[in-house]
């Protein structure tokens, strides 16, 4: 008997799926991304006048999840040649060798599609079109033209990003209209600040492989400057909610409590020199604290909108 067993062994764990290959697989699909986007899409589904059958709300769900992560693969087989010489990146599946990039496109393209057909077959042909939309731009426009291009590449290329809410507003509406546009106007806004920061304490690896970040073409002191002034821009706008009526008073508290934070944290980053004259920012940088804070600072404004629509009506 202990001879079958362990006769049986080998085959046994043969069977057994490779979870660290799965994982690269998922890893490609960028889920720290994916998941504001989600609740970003989530939201606009809820927010939006009407309802969707719960089946056909989960499957829009999923094709914004799937549609983001396939944009994400599909990114991370076109850079694959700056990822491999950047510290931040280089341990990523493609770069690192543990998934070709053949095989990496195949998937991302496969998920594009499959995730607008669904789209489209579940909900409505102009949800799809904005999905395949967001999908293009973050590749084309954003990947492929900007990010190596021009130091404006994240402003541009930041609308990308800004698409969910207007998909899931469009899979229940069949439309698009005024209100999911400022949602798209105050992600738009969002992202330099949030993405600058993270710049301002990964300059070096842009730098080595000549992606014209901001720190990199204009300095850090501009950039520290100009995440201050798209905060300043980007709090007044996440009140038009509630300045159109579309929201109420407990989303304006919200917006101005998360953004009373915000503001605090990107005058820290405007005040800090530690990046003077090329030096590495410390852990605690307010740089660092700043784009950390930024992606709770979204969701908590995104969810706030959720329930003061939904709950407080």
């Amino acid at each position: 008997m202990s001879d079958l067993t362990a006769s049986a062994r080998p085959d046994a764990l043969a069977a057994q799926p490779d979870l660290s290959e799965v994982g690269d697989w998922l890893t490609l699909l960028k889920p720290r991304v994916v998941s504001l986007v989600v609740l970003t899409g989530v939201v606009g589904l809820l927010v939006a006048p009407g309802r969707l059958p719960p089946a056909l709300a989960i499957a829009a769900v999923l094709c914004i999840a799937l549609g983001a992560g396939a944009a994400g693969a599909i990114n991370m087989w076109y850079d694959r040649d700056i990822d491999a010489r950047m510290k931040r990146t280089a341990t990523r599946p493609i770069p690192a060798g543990r998934i070709a990039p053949g095989a990496a496109l195949a998937y991302g393209v496969g998920l594009a599609m499959a995730s607008v057909l669904i789209m489209g077959l579940a909900t409505n042909w102009m949800a799809a079109g904005v999905l395949a939309l967001s999908i293009l731009f973050y590749v084309g426009v954003y990947t492929m033209w900007l990010k190596r291009r021009t130091s404006q590449n994240i402003v541009i290329g930041g609308a990308a990003g800004a698409f969910p809410p207007v998909i899931g507003w469009a899979a229940v509406t069949g439309h698009v209209t005024l209100e999911p546009l400022v949602l798209f106007a105050i992600i738009f806004f969002w992202t330099p600040p949030h993405f600058w920061a993270l710049s301002l304490f990964a300059h070096a690896d842009y730098e080595r492989v000549g992606v014209p970040m901001l720190p990199v073409t204009h300095g850090a002191k501009e950039t520290r400057k100009q995440v201050l002034v798209y905060t300043l821009v980007l709090l007044p706008l996440t009140l038009a909610p509630w300045a159109l009526g579309f929201a109420g008073w407990a989303y304006a508290a919200a917006a101005v409590l998360l953004g009373a934070e915000f503001l605090r944290q990107s005058i820290a980053v405007y005040r800090d020199a530690q990046d003077a004259a090329g030096r590495s920012l410390t852990k605690d940088a307010p740089a660092r604290k700043a784009f950390r804070y930024s992606l709770s600072y979204l969701g908590l404004l995104f969810i706030a909108l959720a329930v003061d629509r939904m709950i407080l009506g």
